[in-house]
């Protein structure tokens, strides 16, 4: 009958079993540290940096990289332990098994010859003893059994031995052993094992793991706060920035680092955000500007023209006249008001509802409309518009944008001069209506300032306008992913003209 080897009452404490619970996954999970009930007024005691994200995730990567580290030291800690049990037992089976074959093939004699014959080996791990049915030592390494054999079976037990030593002292070693019953005899067998060399090698592993635990611990709390720096100070840049913008800074932008990162891609969304925002501040500041000086003109006319109409008697005919030119004027300021609310809308992306639609088909209702318009201005007017060419778009606001555009033309474009419209296919799928003119053009320059609201050329001031049309076709553009390109047109250097392109993604 085998018995499986015991050990020390150490090495069978609660402590072994708190770590085979562990690996086993017996124990309660750790609760969130967002979860934990603490008061309020512990909370509101806690220094600052204790509440913040960074202070939490450090503490969250220092815990796990501990449990990590635990877990393996206790498996590497019961691996060894149970290997060593496991090694011992088998040894002594072995030698067990050994002396039984001897005992049952020669009976007592033979069992004492094989008893003397390993206590004579040199090097020998075991430690026997044999004695009689009387209890009479017949051979053995010790004085007499540490313990009382069983009546049947077998027994384990543990003691301590002196062991001699080459010098004549005794050193005091402890041993685990076996004592059986013998058969028939009724005599007795002990074969014992050193365990010195196993008790200072389990010893060693633990005060390796009550080193290293801590070491571990310090290194993960380390780690964690050297890890989740970084991302603290590039927190605090944003919270940094966002403070700048709040204080009145619209110039500021979030720095970034090249690297790529998420903190990167978000530094790069909230500059372009402040770069619109800056925008669109800009813009509100000019707009009051702009209208004054826009309209000014219009509201001073008006003015006048109603001045002099009551300063004196008035004929019917010019009385309706005068009302007649008062209507066109207050028209042109509703127009600018208008427009002003529709670029509001598009920029807000409340107005506009796409379709698919066909863009040849608009620009030929339009070319249509507007070549009376060109003759009677004494301008040549071509078209040349590729068919079937879709667009996802609203029909309306695109009409708007490409009506804009014409009236630019032959507003701008001296008598004898031409416009053409064009549509065609664009390039990576793309569709452009391209509108040029013979006019004088627009420099370089310029043209990134004419699509702002209410800017115009100096030349443009003598024609009625309000500075918006090209603004509006911006927004259009924008708001269906398109790009309005404004380049030179075909005309001599001094009088190159103007193609502008209105770019709008394939259907």
């Amino acid at each position: 009958m085998k018995l499986p080897l015991q050990w020390p009452a150490w090495l069978r404490s609660e402590r072994i079993s708190r770590l085979s619970a562990k690996l086993a996954g017996r124990l309660p999970p750790m609760p969130s540290l967002d979860r934990l009930p603490i008061p309020e007024g512990v909370r509101k005691a806690m220094p600052i940096f204790v509440r913040t994200t960074t202070f939490k995730l450090a503490l969250l990567y220092s815990t796990m990289i501990a449990v990590f580290s635990g877990a393996l030291l206790a498996y590497l800690y019961y691996s060894t332990v149970y290997y060593i049990r496991v090694e011992s037992e088998r040894r002594i089976t072995v030698e067990f098994e050994q002396l039984a074959n001897a005992y049952y093939t020669g009976g007592m004699q033979r069992l004492s010859q094989a008893v003397f014959e390993r206590m004579t080996l040199s090097g020998s791990p075991f430690y026997y003893y044999l004695e009689d049915t009387a209890g009479q030592k017949i051979a053995g390494h010790f004085p007499r059994l540490p313990d009382d054999p069983p009546e049947a079976g077998m027994k384990t037990v543990y003691f301590d031995f002196e062991l001699p030593q080459t010098d004549g002292s005794k050193v005091l070693r402890p041993a685990a052993g076996r004592i059986v019953r013998l058969r028939d005899n009724g005599g007795a067998l002990m074969v014992a094992f050193d365990t010195a060399q196993q008790t200072v090698i389990v010893d060693r592993i633990q005060s390796a793991i009550l080193v290293a635990a801590p070491v571990a611990l310090i290194l993960s709390l380390f780690g964690g706060v050297l890890i989740t720096r970084g991302a603290a100070r590039r927190a605090e840049e944003l919270a940094k920035t966002a403070e700048a913008v709040i204080g009145g800074e619209l110039s500021r932008r979030v720095p970034m680092r090249g690297t790529g990162d998420e903190f990167d891609r978000l530094a790069q969304r909230i500059n372009a955000m402040l770069d619109q925002i800056g925008k669109l501040v800009e813009a509100s500041q000019n707009t009051g500007n702009a209208i004054a000086h826009d309209l000014r003109s219009p509201l001073t006319r008006l003015r006048n023209k109603l001045e002099i109409a009551l300063s004196a008697p008035m004929s019917e005919q010019d009385a309706n006249a005068t009302l007649g030119e008062t209507v066109e004027e207050v028209d042109r300021v509703l127009d600018t008001f208008n427009a002003i609310l529709r670029l509001a809308r598009l920029d807000a992306g409340t107005e506009g509802l796409r379709v698919r639609m066909d863009l040849s088909e608009v620009a030929e209702e339009l070319t249509e409309l507007f070549e009376p318009a060109c003759e009677e201005a004494g301008l040549a007017f071509r078209s040349q518009i590729t068919r079937n060419q879709l667009v996802l778009g609203d029909r309306e606001l695109i009409g708007q944008a490409i009506s804009n555009l014409i009236d630019n033309a032959i507003k701008y474009t001296p008598d004898g001069g031409s416009i053409a419209v064009s549509v065609m296919r664009g390039p990576e799928a793309m569709v452009d209506l391209i509108v040029t003119d013979t006019g004088p053009g627009i420099p370089e320059f310029e043209r990134p300032k004419v699509v702002e609201r209410f800017h115009r050329l100096d030349s443009a001031r003598t024609q009625p306008g309000s500075g918006l049309g090209l603004s509006l076709v911006q927004s259009v553009a924008d708001l269906h992913g398109g790009a309005l390109i404004l380049a030179d047109g075909n005309g001599p250097k001094d009088r190159p003209g103007l193609k502008a392109t209105l770019r709008l993604p394939r259907a």
